[in-house]
């Protein structure tokens, strides 16, 4: 099997505004720095009919905090699943699994779970998991529930800050004269491609989460899934506890309205500001994060007509060249730093993935000449194009 890393935290500084320790799929780009990575469909480039795994991470940023692959983790270590093994087939150290600053490409979800299943030879692993899930501690959006007055305002402060967790999953509080229920699946409605093994483990968190910050008071009363669920309803409901419907419109946990004016017996107006202080300075700093992605897929798009520079790209973001240059200082980088990441990871993956003729990777990668495209690889990757090439080969 082939084995790819979803954490990379070697080095020693930030590159493309992302603090150093975020996360990769592949070794760092640029002088052991570590970037955040994602994936969206290409738009630049598409009559080349390049393979979707070159684009892989170069474009967007959809990331979930290291706590929820930690959480998982610990469930398979309680499982008595080979969590090491695990981990070792992603290229992964467990030690990286406690930076509370990393986070995770949520494209990573699907390599992960294929690896969990190749090592536990279970079919339904999520379900097998979901009992071990631990609870969720620890955490400022914790911190938000506790010192709130009652479970639902927690409840309610901590989903605005709930990309905290994750940009793919959100969830929102319905109540109608006839039902009580939070639903949770892909960000703004939009499928993200949560796998449904990640939504079983998900359920499991929430539930236990909501239980501890209730001391016991919330209990769910019936759960939908979207996923067909291919273990029996009777399996699911004996784990979770109740009811467990399939193939339904949306992701969702029953409750009886009661437990959200449930009191909380930590309740604190101080700590709820300075809580919901760092919560909103967190955010900012993912913000930050979004615009160095916008910067990166507007340079993917943009490559192949040769338009790539910084009153370009401040142009389609619809600002003035000093304000995107001030707002990239903001986040700890530069444009040149992120256009020359980008050109980087694009070079290698073609080098290593394609048979593109080293001429056609140097029009790609928007280097006018051969001469200038070597000089720089040599630079970020310590190799010349070939050498790179031969050695990925050779793999």
């Amino acid at each position: 099997m082939q084995t790819a890393a979803i954490i990379d935290s070697a080095g020693g500084h930030s590159i493309g505004g992302l603090a150093a320790g975020a996360v990769a799929f592949e070794p760092p780009a640029l002088g052991g720095a570590t970037v955040s990575v994602g994936f969206i469909a290409p738009r630049a480039m598409s009559s080349l009919l390049l393979p979707a795994d070159v684009w892989e991470g170069l474009m967007s940023e959809l990331t979930d905090a290291v706590i929820v692959l930690r959480m998982i983790y610990q469930a398979m270590q309680k499982a008595g699943v080979d969590a090491e093994a695990v981990l070792n087939r992603l290229g992964m150290a467990a030690s990286q699994l406690d930076n509370v600053g990393l986070r995770t490409p949520h494209t990573g979800h699907h390599l992960f779970w294929r690896a969990v299943e190749e090592v536990t030879g279970e079919r339904d692993v999520g379900l097998f998991l979901a009992p071990h899930v631990p609870v969720f501690r620890g955490q400022v959006l914790e911190y938000l529930f506790l010192s709130s007055p009652t479970f639902g305002d927690g409840l309610k402060r901590a989903q605005k800050y709930q990309r905290l967790l994750s940009d793919a999953v959100d969830s929102r509080l319905e109540l109608t004269p006839g039902e009580c229920y939070l639903a949770f699946g892909g960000a703004g409605g939009v499928d993200t491609g949560v796998p449904r093994h990640t939504i079983d483990c998900v359920a499991m968190g929430l539930i236990r989460f909501f239980s501890h910050i209730t001391d016991g008071g919330f209990v769910p009363e019936k759960i939908c899934f979207t996923h067909r669920g291919d273990a029996s309803s009777a399996a699911y409901s004996r784990v979770f506890g109740c009811p467990v419907l399939f193939s339904q419109p949306e992701n969702r946990i029953h409750f009886n309205r009661l437990v959200l004016a449930r009191p909380s017996a930590h309740a604190e107006p101080e700590l709820l500001r300075l809580h919901e202080q760092v919560a909103s300075e967190r955010v900012a700093e993912l913000e930050r994060r979004d615009l160095v992605a916008d910067v990166r897929r507007i340079i993917g798009e943009s490559l192949e007509d040769g338009e790539v520079s910084l009153e370009h790209v401040a142009s389609r973001l619809g600002i003035k060249p000093r304000a995107l240059r001030t707002r990239l200082t903001e986040a700890d980088t530069s444009f040149n730093h992120v256009l020359a990441d980008f050109r980087c990871r694009l070079a290698k993956r073609l080098l290593a993935r394609t048979n593109e003729t080293i001429d056609q990777i140097v029009y790609l990668t928007g280097f006018s000449e051969p001469s200038t495209f070597y000089r720089a690889f040599k630079r970020w990757v310590g190799e010349t194009p070939i050498e790179y090439r031969k050695r990925k080969k050779a793999e």
